[in-house]
């Protein structure tokens, strides 16, 4: 069960997530600084909250192959 103050937020998922859909993650502005992260194969599952600058550098490790 997810915590109340999870629910009704806007989860999103890449556009290169393929067709199904159920096999990425998904992540959610919870709050200005904080981002949550989920399974979308679990979407009642742990939660990863992470910092929106730990994010951002997360994603950039990403996109250029980076070893974080």
């Amino acid at each position: 069960m997810l915590s109340p103050d999870l629910l009704g937020l806007r989860w999103r998922k890449s556009s290169h997530s393929g067709h199904e859909g159920d096999n990425c993650v998904e992540v959610a502005r919870v709050r200005p600084g904080l981002i949550a992260v989920r399974d979308s194969k679990t979407l009642s599952g742990s939660v990863l909250a992470v910092g929106s600058g730990e994010w951002s550098a997360f994603l950039a490790a990403v996109k250029t192959g980076s070893q974080i």
